[in-house]
């Protein structure tokens, strides 16, 4: 594994900070299952992916099993060709990728499962802007469903994410108060949309695309 700049994620592992969130990014093929996710946790860990062992909490969200619980937190989401792997400790982090296509659906979508105030500002939206919003909101709803350790049964309808495209904020969270939430829109490309979310103060945010695969 090496980044494109040349360094290996064993290298960065070692300078995880306390305050950060490391995220990587790399080509994805759904045939390697785990395998890239275990790798990277590997480099961090210092062992081989082979030695990593993983778990499900209550609702399926994976952490590291035995010894290594308390020493990784981290969150992965793949879409298409792509992956996303977000690494930290002390915050649970959720992550959440999608690849932009047409969802001529959008709006009857948000209708049903999001809440008044996101369908509402959805379809106020120039209907060439629709798609991309659909998945900044959804790929936001996503990490924080993550992060918390639920998954779309939770009901997506229990949130709802207010602020700019590239200054999400959650605004609402049913049982929880939302001030202690951060959320941060990942730069991709033009093709892609990510968001990340933790439940903690502010963390300076780290990113790493692999150059080939893992």
């Amino acid at each position: 594994m090496i980044t494109t700049d040349g360094r290996t994620p064993a290298q960065l592992a070692a300078g995880l900070a306390d305050d950060e969130i490391h995220v990587w990014r790399l080509a994805y093929d759904h045939h390697q299952g785990r395998a890239p996710l275990l790798a990277m946790l590997g480099a961090y860990l210092g062992v081989p992916a082979a030695d990593v062992a993983l778990e499900a909490q209550e609702h399926g969200r994976p952490v590291l099993a035995g010894g290594q619980r308390d020493t990784l937190s981290f969150n992965w989401s793949h879409s298409h060709d792509q992956a996303l792997i977000a690494v930290a400790r002390g915050v649970l982090p959720g992550v959440d990728l999608e690849r932009l296509r047409a969802h001529p659906k959008a709006v009857p979508i948000a209708r049903r499962y999001f809440s008044p105030d996101e369908s509402a500002a959805l379809e106020a939206l120039p209907a060439d802007q629709r798609d991309r919003a659909f998945l900044e909101l959804w790929t936001a709803k996503e990490a924080v469903l993550k992060a918390l350790g639920r998954g779309l049964a939770f009901g997506l309808h229990r949130l709802s994410i207010a602020g700019a495209p590239d200054l999400p904020v959650l605004h609402r969270l049913e049982g929880h108060e939302t001030n202690l939430w951060q959320l941060h829109r990942l730069i991709l490309d033009d093709e892609h949309v990510g968001t990340l979310a933790w439940q903690g103060d502010p963390r300076r945010i780290r990113q790493w695309t692999l150059a080939g695969p893992v």
